[in-house]
């Protein structure tokens, strides 16, 4: 588009001025119009509420009713630039996409704007420059003022963020020993170092949620679901102003200016850090006068519409699920109280998020945490993760010769890759008389490391191993080394539960959600391999409904966020672990080999580095 657009910035109310907006006539039933009859009635408005979520590679929104339904949703693509290491998206070209896919998802829904009573943003933990007009600021080598979000998966900081793990300082307690180059600290210092006329034109870093909720309010107060999590902050500072009169706009004590120090970032500490984020709250407290005149109009909104604090997307993924409860245990209050504390949540997309809390601090070296009130207020949370496994499996898939073959298929019966996939492994259990599916894998192994280990081993260096190639290229070599590539995942997953369970949670219950949820092949092998039920939600979009919960909780129409939660999360369909002896044998057979193949790079990453020393 060449049309200039003025700055939003320009036409932004200051932070606590008051908007005066007209109400909007409710709608007429339009078969009636014209008519004088005492049958004449004004329809209700229902009040929905709005969740949108900025992904990797899109941006969506959804429109839930009070009883958590999705009502109608879009989503509309988002550019993105990769260059080695360094992946970089726009401010500008994230938030057009979320103005289309809401007013797509209020056309699809049959929604009018008025109907909206609360909106709710997350995103992923991606990092925004922006000046003191609110402009883009670039983050690239290539001086592109577009490319100003540096993305969540980035890997440019590794070397700067070895280095801010050397000082040992005590927040990294809180992180689980070490920072990851996809947190904030590294990402900046990396700027501050390498593009110093960026370090000096930004006004704000901002993680991207609070920078959506920024852009839709002009409010700058942080959440402490991004703070805490991304950026070392210490929540628990918070501890005592749980309640609606102290959380609205806290003052951000809970900064540990003696790190930013350390590391070499010290003017981030300026102005009560003000770049950084002066104050916070708890996600779901509503934002400064609601929806900006501006933002209203740019989104098909009306002005003032209570916008909730954000969360991370993974972490709105829980907020979405955690409290579901299986039809069977619904009646059980005793289960209902104490159920969240023995459930982990897997938000499975690009990457997968394994989020669970507890009422009490746990320290699990290599698993982010424990973050006081960064995702359910009040309680811990422990973050695993891994970096890579929507993103793996499409590498694996698309990089083998048989892939567009494969894709062409699919597209002539209308159904997924994945599905087709499912398809021939269930064809190759019958024509090589394997005991199970999953036996089909017993000659290929896979560590999944490919985009490093997040979690438990917190190693960025780490390497993803194929073992038990062939010459074969054909579809069904395809469809077992998919196979394979899934239950290495699960094995991960696996892994970071045990390790959880190790130091203190006690897990046995998982919720799963997510666009690989909708896997069953997916599902079913983490059920298998974990050996815990797994619980699917009743709407398939769990990140939009923990986003739209943001904005009910904003909206008053609940008292706390999980009392949101226990109203709005449904389960659905439970899955189950294999009864059958052999399947469990099988995988813990391949685990061991899992974990030994981890070990083995290790030596030999040893090995190499003495040759060379």
């Amino acid at each position: 588009m060449s049309t200039k657009r003025n700055s939003w910035s320009e036409t932004a109310p200051l932070l606590g001025q008051q908007q005066r907006f007209q109400s909007l006539p409710a709608r007429l039933p339009s078969s009636n119009i014209g008519m004088a009859s005492p049958a004449d009635s004004v329809l209700p408005l229902r009040p929905v509420f709005l969740g949108v979520d900025v992904g990797t590679g899109s941006a969506r929104a959804g429109i839930f009713d009070e009883t958590g339904k999705l009502l109608g949703s879009s989503s509309s693509p988002i550019q993105i630039w990769k260059e080695g290491n360094c992946i970089e998206q726009s401010s500008t070209d994230i938030w057009h996409a979320v103005c289309a896919a809401v007013k797509s998802a209020c056309s699809k829904a049959n929604v009018s704007g008025e109907e909206v009573k609360g909106l709710g943003f997350a995103a992923t933990c991606s990092l925004v420059a922006v000046d003191a007009d609110g402009s883009p600021v670039t983050v690239s080598w290539s001086g592109d003022s577009r490319r100003n979000v540096i993305v969540w998966m980035d890997h440019r900081a590794v070397e700067q963020a070895e280095r801010i793990n050397s000082f040992n300082s005590p927040v990294l307690q809180y992180c689980g020993g070490s920072l990851s180059p996809e947190m904030q600290p590294p990402k900046l210092l990396w700027v501050k170092e390498n593009l110093p006329d960026t370090w000096s034109m930004v006004f704000r870093w901002m993680d991207l949620s609070d920078w959506l909720s920024y852009r839709a309010t002009g409010d700058d107060t942080r959440s402490l679901c991004t703070t805490v999590c991304k950026w070392t902050y210490l929540g628990h500072a918070h501890m005592s102003q749980y309640n609606e009169k102290d959380s609205r706009n806290m003052e951000a004590c809970g900064w540990d200016d003696d790190f930013w120090e350390e590391i070499g970032l010290r003017d981030l500490v300026d102005g009560h850090h003000a770049k950084i984020g002066r104050s916070v709250a708890f996600p779901g407290h509503p934002l400064g006068s609601g929806l900006t005149p501006v933002a209203a109009k740019e989104l098909g909104l009306v002005a003032g519409i209570p916008v909730g604090v954000s969360l991370i997307d993974a972490h709105a993924g829980g907020v979405g699920v955690l409290e579901s409860v299986p039809g069977q245990d619904s009646d059980s209050e005793g289960f209902d109280k104490e159920m969240i504390l023995h459930r982990m949540a897997l938000v499975c997309g690009t990457s997968t998020c394994h989020m669970a809390v507890s009422r009490d601090k746990l320290f699990i070296p290599g698993v982010w945490g424990p973050f006081w009130s960064a995702m359910v207020p009040e309680y811990w949370l422990t973050e695993g993760g891994q970096s890579a496994t929507g993103a793996l499996l499409d590498h694996i898939i698309q990089n083998h010769v048989a892939s567009p073959h494969l894709a062409n298929r699919a597209a002539l019966q209308n159904i997924s890759v994945f599905d087709m996939l499912n398809k021939l492994l269930e064809n190759l259990v019958v024509d090589l008389k394997s005991p199970f599916l999953a036996a089909l894998t017993e000659d290929i192994h896979i560590l999944p490391d490919f985009h490093g280990n997040r979690s438990p081993i917190s190693d960025p260096k780490a390497k993803g191993v194929i073992y038990g190639l062939t010459l074969d290229t054909s579809e069904q070599q395809l469809s077992i080394l998919y196979l394979a590539t899934v239950q290495a995942i699960a094995y991960g997953t696996r892994h970071i539960v045990e390790h959880c369970n190790s130091h203190g949670h006690k897990i046995n219950t998982l919720l799963a959600c997510g666009g690989l949820a909708k896997n069953s092949l997916f599902i079913q092998e983490h059920a298998d391999i974990i050996g815990c039920p797994i619980i699917l939600p009743r709407e398939s979009e769990s990140v939009l409904l923990g986003a739209a919960i943001l904005g009910a909780v904003a909206a008053r129409k609940y008292s706390t966020l999980q009392d949101a939660m226990k109203a709005l999360n449904s389960a659905g369909q439970v899955i189950y672990p294999s009864k059958d002896p052999k399947v469990k044998l099988y995988h813990d057979a391949k685990y061991q080999i899992f974990r030994e193949l981890y070990e083995q790079q290790l030596s030999h990453r040893s090995i190499m580095a003495q040759a060379l020393s």
